[in-house]
């Protein structure tokens, strides 16, 4: 049997630029933060890097709206700072990973520039242009971001598609000089140092051709036609492709991980089987969709042990083929404490540690990011102008135009608007949390004045030092990475519980997840095994046959080998 792959024992650490570190005053996050904190990622001790996008951008959707894929932005730094980082991290025994967000472009991109120029143009194929169908869109697929997925251009006579905003167009992956057009984009990145990259809605890119209606919803014009763009028919060829074009023959070790809203577990297997040659790992949202309706913004409350069950079932479905990254929270998301711990002041830590130590201790690649590791929480957003979000910015003004129920809306924007990932990383409790020195382009969450990275680096009992650890112990066991997994108390609403086996060793994960102190049988099977971790100091550092019991929020993990 081979060895397992590098990103088995890994962690991923996720930089937000844009919200990470300011290093020139002007309120917004920059490269040259990024490198004056490369030492508090190396102390945490993570693997891989992975930066949202740096490119040039007409910042539309905070730079997934990218109009030159080879220089970086001069909101963010220079290629020269983005050269000097990935030596930083180098240096450090760290990767970094970009972000390739290829589904779409900006429409100031020359390539849609060109494509726009007319009919004739040699790059009209390039992207998704139709006519009108009845004096109206080509069919009726809506944005991500509200409204119609078609936008009409007056000079041609034809619309063009954009999955996402108006101003971020959707590739034609058909062409195929689209394709190489992207993989020579990769390669050069590749020659630059860049270690591999998280692929946007990368499955997306390939779309049922006949353009079909989606099926009809009640009281909706325009449909999310998931079924008609996400996992197309010839995704796996472009993905294999892809594989084959850019990272064939190199020497070293890559990562790639394809963000895949709407993927199956069935789906995953065949994405991730190393075989195929696709993508390591997928990026899927069954959790982070279980506390919502008929929409994202229809807000329903967590069902804990849905949220228990389907991780559960990801973990073994992928068990003997393919791999899972692990993930509570990223730039789409609202913060972990906030949406499935508990932000309490009273719990508050004890559940950002609770939550660190279920992710953590199960198989697959673990993602942190940024701020996670200090159990950042939600903004206490109260009005709709306090949103900058294009998501949220157009959700709200469909809200007003047709009379929709404005208290359900700003619920839903406070609790899974993307916003709230977004405030600055609270470095210190001064009034822009060691931000920046100038007016932050998001203000900063009111808690910095006793949740910050000062606070808590260095602080024995600290949820960084909690994170620290847990990143320490998968270097440190391989039963982390790739031993078996075991759900135990599968029906129990509160208490999160699993086993891990490698060879000999076995690994216990136990989490309380209520307020309330839960006691719990475990057997004499357990008795003996040593404490590797704990969330609350002065346990015994061995289990005692018999019964234990948890604290609320308590975590621990035992070792028996």
């Amino acid at each position: 049997m081979s060895d397992p792959a590098w990103f088995t024992s890994a962690v991923v650490y996720q930089v937000y630029p844009r919200s990470f570190a300011d290093s020139n005053g002007d309120g917004i996050g920059d490269l040259g933060g990024i490198l004056e904190h490369v030492d508090h990622l190396a102390t945490l001790g993570v693997d891989v890097v992975w930066l949202s996008p740096i490119y040039r951008s007409p910042q539309a959707d905070n730079g997934y709206d990218i109009s030159d894929y080879r220089d970086i932005d001069p909101l963010f730094g220079s290629l020269e700072q983005l050269d000097e980082l990935i030596a930083a991290l180098h240096a450090r025994g760290m990767k970094l990973v970009m972000d390739l967000v290829v589904n779409h472009t900006s429409d100031e991109h020359p390539w849609f520039v060109e494509s726009a120029s007319g009919k004739d143009g040699p790059k009209r194929d390039w992207y998704v242009w139709r006519d009108p169908r009845d004096g109206q869109e080509p069919n009726n697929w809506g944005s991500f971001f509200s409204g119609s997925a078609w936008q009409w251009d007056e000079a041609s006579g034809q619309y063009y598609l954009h999955l996402f905003d108006r101003k971020q167009p959707d590739l034609n992956w058909e062409n195929e000089d689209v394709r190489e057009a992207v993989y020579e984009m990769m390669r050069w990145w590749l020659d630059r140092g860049v270690d591999g990259f998280r692929m946007d809605v990368i499955n997306f890119i390939s779309k049922e051709q006949s353009f079909a209606d989606a099926p009809p919803v009640p009281g909706e014009r325009h449909v999310n036609a998931f079924e008609l763009f996400a996992n197309g028919p010839r995704i796996h060829e472009y993905l294999a492709e892809m594989h084959e074009r850019v990272f064939a023959g190199r020497e070293g070790q890559f990562l790639t991980v394809g963000e895949m809203p709407g993927v199956t577990t069935e789906e995953a297997i065949r994405y991730t089987d190393p075989a195929r040659g696709e993508v390591d790992m997928v990026f899927q949202f069954e959790h982070v969709s279980l506390d919502q309706g008929a929409s994202k913004w229809d807000w329903i409350g967590l069902d804990r042990l849905a949220l228990k069950q389907s991780l559960h079932r990801w973990q073994t479905a992928l068990a003997e083929q393919g791999w899972n990254s692990l993930y509570w929270d990223n730039h789409d998301q609202p913060r972990a404490v906030s949406r499935f711990g508990d932000d309490d002041p009273a719990h508050w830590d004890q559940s950002a540690k609770a939550l660190a130590t279920i992710l953590h201790g199960m198989r697959g690649t673990p993602y942190v990011y940024q701020g996670e590791e200090l159990g950042m929480t939600n903004y206490p957003f109260r009005t709709a102008d306090e949103h900058k979000d294009v998501e949220a910015v157009n959700h709200w003004k469909r809200v007003i135009d047709e009379g929709l129920d404005q208290q359900a809306a700003l619920t839903g924007m406070a609790k899974v608007g993307r916003d709230n990932a977004r405030t600055p990383v609270q470095w210190d409790a001064s009034p822009s949390a060691g931000f920046t020195t100038g007016e932050p382009w998001l203000p900063v969450n009111p808690n910095r004045s006793w949740l910050n990275a000062a606070a808590q680096v260095g602080k024995a009992g600290s949820v960084f030092e909690h994170y620290r650890a847990l990143i320490a112990l998968r270097h440190e066991h391989p039963v982390f990475a790739t031993g078996d997994f075991t759900g135990v108390l599968d029906d129990d609403p509160d208490v999160w519980a699993y086993v891990r086996v490698l060879g000999r060793q076995r690994l216990l994960v136990l989490a309380n997840c209520s307020r309330r102190s839960r006691e719990l049988e475990l057997g004499d099977g357990w008795a003996g095994a040593r404490l590797l971790l704990g969330s609350v100091p002065e346990r015994p550092a061995a289990l005692p046959p018999g019964s234990i019991t948890l604290d609320a929020w308590e975590s621990r993990i035992y070792l028996l080998d």
